[in-house]
């Protein structure tokens, strides 16, 4: 079974280390750190989905999902938020930025597994 590949985008690398841990068997998670990165990587690379982190210095993950949702080439990859804020307007805010889904930490990993499998076909 080919593994499907996610892209975690996130600037604390210790929560890339994690999910490697925990997703490696499954699924083929590649990281950047930046929402700046995120967009020349997924461009060049097409993740079946994507792992958003909100709170990033320099492009948030708001922008950076609207960018990624407003692209052509990327449009049509799913956009996992997964983030710390847990009220109702940041997460009407992740919905109207284009997301597919969102999450807040710490999140149930079986979750997290049923909603990459959803939406990474």
């Amino acid at each position: 079974m080919e593994k499907i590949h996610v892209l975690l985008v996130d600037d604390e690398y210790f929560n890339y280390e994690m999910l490697s841990l925990t997703l490696g068997e499954r699924y083929n998670l590649s990281y950047v750190s930046s929402g700046k990165e995120a967009l020349g990587y997924t461009i060049s690379s097409r993740p079946d989905a994507i792992l958003l982190d909100v709170c990033m210095p320099g492009l948030d993950g708001y922008d950076t999902c609207r960018l990624l949702k407003n692209t052509p080439e990327t449009a049509d990859i799913p956009i996992i938020m997964v983030t710390g804020l847990e009220n109702d307007i940041e997460k009407n805010e992740a919905y109207a930025s284009g997301c597919d889904w969102y999450m807040t930490k710490p999140f149930d990993i079986a979750e997290l597994k049923e909603q990459l499998e959803k939406y990474a076909k």
